[in-house]
């Protein structure tokens, strides 16, 4: 069907830019080795879920409509993605980058858990409103006028989603795969420095972004 093609290969072209989701699975990666970056790509993919299913059954709307609780969660998901990148650059110049992860999703252990994995992607995906207005804007457009539009909508959030699992698995892989060039002293504390910077701009992008 020309509707499911097109979105396709709108998810294939959202999933490959560059975002918040594609660092976080290398930073997780790099930290715990490819579960962690697994578990993250999967945490991520969990909470583009949940927007997916809220914007169908009509609860993203309700957060649309309401600018001030809008307003909150995002500048909460930014908060969250500066406070990545700022302990990860603070662990860094203290020399302690294994450690940059807030206690809050991840502890105090040296290398991430799975399930700290998993969490830091499912907050940041759950904390960023901005994902349910794009299934809310963009959902409709592709839902043909005879077929019946939740279980279609649900369709296409659910190739979406598997669109980027696919993409975030791959990247966590290609990861694994140099992650004892990446655990080069050397090489960690530029990654380190590059990734705490990027999450930091990307926190910052999410909180001006209108």
């Amino acid at each position: 069907m020309a509707e499911l093609l097109a979105f396709l290969v709108l998810a294939i072209l959202l999933s490959i830019t560059p975002g918040p989701d594609s660092v976080l699975v290398v930073r997780s990666t790099a930290r715990g080795g490819r579960a962690a970056g697994v578990a993250t790509a999967c945490g991520a993919v969990c909470g583009g879920l949940f927007w997916g299913i809220a914007a169908v059954l009509g609860i993203a709307t309700v957060l649309a409509q309401s600018a001030v609780l809008f307003q909150a969660i995002k500048y909460a998901g930014a908060a969250y993605l500066v406070l990545l990148g700022a302990r990860t650059l603070i662990a860094q110049i203290r020399g302690k980058a294994a450690a940059a992860v807030p206690e809050s999703a991840d502890g105090q252990g040296d290398r991430l858990s799975r399930r700290q994995a998993f969490l830091i992607g499912f907050t940041c995906d759950v904390l960023n409103p901005q994902v349910g207005l794009f299934y809310l804007a963009v959902l409709p457009q592709f839902v043909p006028a005879d077929q019946p539009f939740v279980p279609f909508a649900l369709l296409l959030c659910l190739i979406e989603n598997l669109v980027a699992i696919a993409w975030l698995l791959l990247i966590a892989l290609i990861s694994h795969a140099v992650t004892g060039f990446l655990r080069k002293p050397v090489v960690r504390r530029w990654l380190d420095r590059v990734l705490g910077g990027t999450l930091i701009g990307l926190g910052i992008s999410v909180a001006v972004t209108p």
